[in-house]
């Protein structure tokens, strides 16, 4: 079947089996920041947003993003690098392999919340395993940047 998909802003066109996950579609297009963990819907490893929406890329048909936007890390660079290295800071990334989903989740609650609470915080990252540092790095990032951002926006004032 054919789909068509705005990936990261282009428009890509495929002719894909009936079954294609979303996932091995986005790495086949050179979304490799998606990644395979649990295969189980667990571990938020292949986030991507979909109209903007976070939806787990691993048990999500390619068909059913079809016509839609599709969302990557790769695609969101520009918007995750105004807080990725307040996460580093904290060690939140010791190995580095959450952090696209961590990242991916971060941008969906900050366009949806821009100012959330810690419970708020993470109960959007809870479907996001890591096996280092579990979530209070992470948790600590995000505050540490919303914190410079409020202060940003008083020094402005």
């Amino acid at each position: 079947m054919e789909i068509k998909i705005k990936l990261n802003g282009t428009m890509v066109s495929d002719d894909v089996p009936a079954d294609t996950l979303l996932i091995d579609f986005v790495r086949t297009h050179g979304c490799l920041s998606v990644k395979r963990g649990c295969e189980t819907s667990s571990c938020g490893l292949c986030t991507v947003l979909m109209d903007d929406e976070p939806v787990l890329s691993c048990s999500t048909l390619a068909a059913r993003a079809n016509g839609r936007s599709v969302h990557t890390l790769e695609g969101l660079q520009e918007e995750a690098s105004e807080f990725v290295g307040f996460i580093a800071d904290q060690g939140a990334e010791q190995c580095g392999f959450c952090n696209p989903g961590f990242v991916m989740n971060t941008i969906a609650l900050l366009r949806e919340n821009p100012n959330p609470s810690d419970g708020e915080i993470l109960a959007y990252l809870s479907g996001n395993l890591c096996r280092c540092s579990g979530y209070e790095g992470q948790l600590r990032g995000i505050r540490a940047f919303l914190n410079s951002r409020h202060e940003e926006g008083a020094n402005h004032e």
